[in-house]
């Protein structure tokens, strides 16, 4: 197998920032960290209708983020890759230092000096 081409790296990487950018979906990631879960208990835990779950769990699935296994008569989802949440909490250093920042940059203006 070839190994991927840029253009194709590129557009995975749309997709899985696509998949990423829905704050329910990121949800289910860190709630599939601490444990696999099936629909019904990630409904539970998060206080989401399981219909949106399912669908959710689709995209994450779809994306390959996570897996489903039978369990009897239900599924269990589990994350495939650890370090999505590394990645994302990657994101959530960088947006903190972002935000601190942009509040420097807030407090220095002349505006803010006056007030």
């Amino acid at each position: 197998m070839n190994a991927p081409t840029v253009e194709e790296l590129t557009l995975l990487h749309s997709h899985l920032c696509q998949a990423l950018g829905e704050t329910k979906r990121i949800e289910i990631l860190y709630a599939l960290y601490e444990r696999p879960r099936h629909v019904s208990a990630l409904a539970e835990d998060l206080g989401y209708p399981q219909p949106t779950i399912s669908r959710h769990l689709k995209v994450l699935k779809q994306c390959t983020l996570v897996s489903a296994e039978r369990d009897g008569a239900s599924v269990i989802y589990q994350i495939t890759d650890e370090r999505i949440i590394e990645i994302l909490n990657d994101m959530r250093n960088l947006l903190r230092d972002v935000i601190e920042r942009q509040n420097r940059v807030l407090a220095s203006e002349p505006a803010n000096m006056e007030a």
